[in-house]
């Protein structure tokens, strides 16, 4: 609940301490004192946007400071935890706004962002405004109170995983669709080549072994002749052989090797050549007796060359590239396999996600229905207490299991209402006046409150247009609000400021150079004086004196 809440600097206030205490507290106040400022000041602190004007004239900033006491194992208190804030059993809330419009905030003392004060604000506070009812009339705020009330935030929380799960899916596959028709072609295309060189099948590195292979059967004569040339001259010649003429020398050397043993090494030398000759005459016989043409094996090795140079003409490389070319077209053709399974896998897959939400979504209408028919009686209750007797209420709740999907599922919520007998229900918007339409929206305030775990509430004169009896009631009705949760009002009604537990004045000072406003909490004595202004125009007599001492005493 909030304890206390401190002012500086903020609009005509030069300083305000206020304390404020369990139940209901009504603000009171002369027209344009200023009876909104306090909720003004503590919006602010949760987060509200700051602007430049609202620093008090000729000062350098403005400074609110709002103290609230948390349960432990509250909302408030768990968040505070996790955020690393908390400070035992309170919570302190700082604010500053300097002149040129920039805005420092803190929580506990220490400095955060402001989307931090915002996210702890409905976990301290919920402020309805003084124009509230007006926002009766739109759609999105009906559903926003049924779903207040029905308190099922799992389930809202459930159906928004669903509806994003789905989303992102749904989203892939008209991707992957719009992209089908492009890819089918390409996987055709692949298809076609891939299959192509498959028949074909060139190995890895085989072209280059056919080259290799067709310049040697083409050659034929050529590398004969070679050949036989080169045994002769080494070894098989009848005249002057190299074998022979290294083998002459080294006889000679041998003999002169006894004279000069330096000689010996070099005879060595040609020992060794000499067998290095006769390996060399060796593998030109084995080369002479293998050589053959095999004109078969040419026509072969011509023909598979050819339609390699096709094949590689047909796709823009060399022949010698063909082998990595099938490869990677292999791979693109496998990718785009995968791609189109994986296309039908995301299809079941968008399927079930949409039936899994679908069916989530009926749990949460399921959940409102319910809310609905509960919310509907309390709120018809309430409007006849509010001198509406023949009031009726009713919220209808839409399901339609093909409506497109959202994250708050697929339910049309509508208020409808019938303020006079034979009056059928139709929607809030086309039958309440503007009174009705006040107190219906008290009711919803109200009722609405009954569910919520916010330890404090505010209500900023949502008694407008409502008078007589009828305030009696609405300040009954916050009373008994105030025995569930701390409840500060600001109201120009005596009837609803004569139920509360705690009474604060607002009032307007000015010295002819400056103006201020002040607050301060009335005794049972000066509250009599402060109901009788409101019961008598801002004239106090005996007689209204008298009516406000009834109203606390009642």
């Amino acid at each position: 609940m909030l304890t206390e809440l401190h002012i500086r600097h903020f609009a005509i206030v030069k300083s305000l301490d206020i304390e404020f205490r369990n139940g209901m507290t009504a603000i009171t106040g002369e027209t344009g004192a200023g009876k909104s400022i306090a909720l003004d000041a503590l919006s602010l602190c949760l987060g509200s946007r700051a602007d430049a004007s609202l620093v008090r004239p000729g000062c350098d900033k403005a400074e609110i400071t709002a103290c609230f006491a948390v349960a432990k194992d509250s909302p408030a208190a768990r968040w505070l935890a996790e955020q690393d804030l908390d400070a035992e059993d309170e919570c302190v809330l700082r604010r500053i706004i300097n002149k040129d419009g920039r805005s420092k905030a803190w929580i506990n003392g220490s400095p955060v962002p402001l989307a931090q004060q915002k996210s702890l604000a409905p976990l301290l506070v919920n402020i309805h405004g003084q124009h509230e009812h007006q926002l009766l009339t739109r759609d999105e705020h009906q559903l926003h109170l049924l779903d207040q009330f029905a308190r099922h935030n799992h389930l809202l929380e459930a159906t928004k995983a669903h509806y994003r799960q789905w989303a992102d899916t749904e989203k892939q596959y008209r991707q992957q669709q719009q992209a089908k028709a492009d890819r089918e072609a390409q996987r055709q295309l692949l298809e076609y080549q891939v299959g192509e060189l498959d028949e074909f099948a060139l190995a890895e590195g085989e072209f280059e072994q056919l080259e290799a292979d067709h310049k040697r059967l083409s050659n034929h004569r050529s590398l004969d002749e070679a050949s036989l040339f080169a045994l002769n001259a080494l070894y098989e010649g009848e005249h002057n052989n190299a074998n022979g003429l290294v083998q002459s020398a080294a006889q000679r050397l041998q003999e002169a090797v006894d004279m000069d043993p330096q000689l010996g090494s070099i005879n060595e030398l040609l020992k060794q050549a000499m067998v290095h000759i006769e390996e060399a005459a060796l593998e030109l016989r084995h080369y002479q007796d293998q050589m053959h043409i095999d004109s078969a094996e040419l026509e072969t090795i011509e023909q598979r060359m050819t339609q390699a140079l096709k094949l590689a003409k047909k796709h823009q490389c060399s022949a010698a590239e063909l082998y990595p070319l099938h490869q990677q077209l292999k791979s693109e053709l496998q990718t785009l396999i995968a791609t189109d399974e994986a296309s039908e896998q995301l299809a079941e897959q968008r399927q079930t996600l949409r039936q899994a939400y679908r069916e989530q979504a009926k749990k949460l209408f399921d959940s409102r229905q319910r809310a609905a028919n509960q919310l509907s009686d309390k709120i018809t209750s309430a409007m006849q207490q509010l001198n509406m007797p023949h009031g009726r209420f009713e919220i209808s709740v839409d399901h339609d299991n093909q409506a497109p999907a959202t994250a708050k599922g697929t339910d049309q919520v509508q208020f409808l209402v019938s303020a006079n007998p034979g009056q059928p229900l139709q929607p809030i918007s086309k039958v309440a006046s503007g009174g009705e339409l006040s107190r219906i929206s008290l009711a919803i305030q109200v009722m609405s409150a009954t569910q919520q775990t916010v330890p404090t509430m505010m209500f900023d004169e949502v008694d407008v247009g409502v008078s007589g009896p009828t305030a009696a009631v609405v300040g009954s009705m916050l009373r008994e609000l105030g025995g569930q949760c701390q409840i500060i009002c600001v109201t120009h009604l005596p009837q609803v400021a004569a139920k509360a537990h705690q009474q604060l004045q607002v009032a307007k000072h000015t010295d002819g150079k400056e103006t201020q406003t002040d607050v301060r909490a009335l005794n049972n004595d000066e509250r009599v004086v402060e109901l009788a202004r409101l019961l008598g125009g801002d004239k106090v007599t005996d007689l209204t004196k008298a009516n406000a001492k009834e109203l606390l005493a009642s």
